[in-house]
């Protein structure tokens, strides 16, 4: 073990582990999610108004395995990496405030992490090469493909959904031409790819045959720490700058942007109420309105496609935390059970006392195609500004609970570019708006699409295993 022990447990046995080891493992064994063991409130978190700033506290606090000079390395990849000023934004537009959380590299708030993820996995890696595998509903995939083109000893493959992303998600997947970056269409949805990764590391068979290629596996999706933890930083920059309580509206499809904005919360940031913001998709939002995690049959492909998940991972961590009553093995039995009643069952409901936790700080709101399109409109027309379908989710919901008229801030996390969106834009504004493209965007149109790999869901385990021997 290096450097200063930040203990982790897993969600399902409680399994121990250090936060290198988090980062390099991505699922736990148990199948699994790591979670840190103790969170103490961070000092001066009210003066944290830098993202740089921030990013250091988080990670001294969180990632203290990690000596100093790679956390900082990691801060500087980061910082480098995003061209503006102020990496993170926070506009006030309307009522609401925007933290503008899309100016990395691919436009998506994925970049923040993910831009600092490769410094923490090369570490945890200590010379040996790892494969990333990475699910993806739209911005991760392309994210994780900037974050590691070129990272020694790492490969990384991402699998999207063949069809559902925008014209530009699937051009930012499918034009890089690094040699250790690779990307698949599948023939299914974001929850088919999930599970079959999943899967893929609980194999015992496919573990076994990457150690014999001298190949670990490991992921770049937010059930790794290294992509979760880093988040947190931006709701503390956002906590900094208002200076008093607000409130949190994220668009979530996979439920760890806002886990991290709970994180943030539990570190200090004086964070009132966390809204989950859903598109027809709605199963968080019926989970944190209700207390029962219901997926159901229905999955629609929607126009905010990076939410289009009914089997959202990072549920998991919240599920110990509200079961969590000081006893960590008692969480860590009653997290099993749940999620074998989502297995066996296909829902399950939380425990009278887990709910009111739940009930406390958590709500929702649910946005259709057709709502999602007129809000993209309406605050265009009355504040200037032009936002992202995701985004436009958000706003609709917070705009729906009339929040920010008691006084207390509203932050809507603002969590694409519309430059990824053009045809939703185009349909929602009746025209072109959008001006002259970023030059990482208009250069797409012209790069060959060299990642053209299409498989079927079964058909993923041998993507994964071609690439064992991948550069040799």
């Amino acid at each position: 073990m290096r450097g200063k022990k930040m203990n982790y447990i897993s969600t399902r046995k409680g399994l121990s582990a250090s936060c290198v080891e988090t980062v390099f493992q991505g699922l736990a064994p148990d199948g699994g999610l790591y979670l840190p063991s103790e969170i103490k409130p961070l000092e001066g978190v009210s003066a944290l108004s830098s993202l740089a700033d921030a990013e250091r506290a988080v990670l001294s606090s969180l990632f203290a395995d990690f000596p100093e000079e790679v956390r900082e390395e990691a801060v500087m990849r980061l910082i480098s990496r995003f061209p503006a000023e102020d990496p993170v934004p926070l506009v006030k537009k309307g009522q609401f405030h925007y933290l503008e959380l899309f100016h990395g590299r691919t436009g998506a708030f994925k970049d923040v992490a993910l831009s600092m993820l490769p410094v923490f996995m090369r570490y945890s890696a200590a010379g040996r090469r790892v494969l990333v595998l990475t699910a993806t509903s739209g911005d991760t995939g392309s994210a994780a493909m900037q974050g590691f083109a070129g990272v020694d000893g790492a490969e990384i493959i991402v699998f999207y959904p063949a069809i559902g992303t925008s014209r530009v998600q699937r051009l930012q997947m499918t034009t890089p031409s690094e040699p250790n970056v690779h990307a698949v269409g599948i023939r299914g949805n974001f929850d088919d790819a999930q599970s079959a990764v999943k899967r893929i590391f609980a194999s015992k068979e496919i573990a076994a045959e990457a150690a014999a290629h001298s190949v670990a596996l490991s992921s770049a999706n937010s059930i790794n720490t290294g992509r979760l933890v880093p988040q947190i930083a931006y709701y503390i920059v956002a906590g900094a700058r208002l200076g008093c309580e607000f409130d949190v509206v994220v668009p979530s499809g996979n439920f760890g942007n806002i886990l991290a904005a709970y994180y943030a919360r539990r570190l200090g940031a004086r964070i009132r109420k966390l809204v989950v913001a859903s598109n027809v998709n709605d199963v968080l939002h019926r989970f944190v309105e209700s207390g029962v995690y219901d997926p159901g049959p229905n999955f629609t492909v929607t126009n905010s496609p990076s939410m289009d998940i009914r089997r959202s991972s990072n549920v998991e961590r919240l599920l110990w935390e509200l079961n969590y009553e000081g006893d960590a093995a008692a969480a860590c039995a009653e997290t099993s059970r749940l999620v074998s009643d989502l297995d066996s069952k296909g829902r399950y409901e939380l425990s009278p006392s887990a709910k009111e936790k739940l009930f406390a700080l958590f709500s929702g709101g649910v946005a259709t195609p057709e709502e999602t399109e007129e809000e993209m409109r309406r605050v265009r027309e009355e504040a200037g500004y032009l936002i992202d379908p995701h985004t436009a989710v958000g706003s609709f919901v917070a705009r729906k609970a009339n929040m920010a008229a008691d006084g207390v801030p509203c932050v809507i996390a603002a969590t694409a570019t519309p430059h990824k969106f053009p045809e939703t834009c185009k349909r929602a504004f009746g025209g072109e708006v959008l001006g002259e493209l970023p030059p990482a965007f208009s250069e797409l149109f012209s790069l060959p699409e060299v990642q053209d790999r299409i498989c079927d869901v079964g058909e993923m385990d041998s993507e994964v295993r071609r690439l064992f021997t991948a550069g040799r």
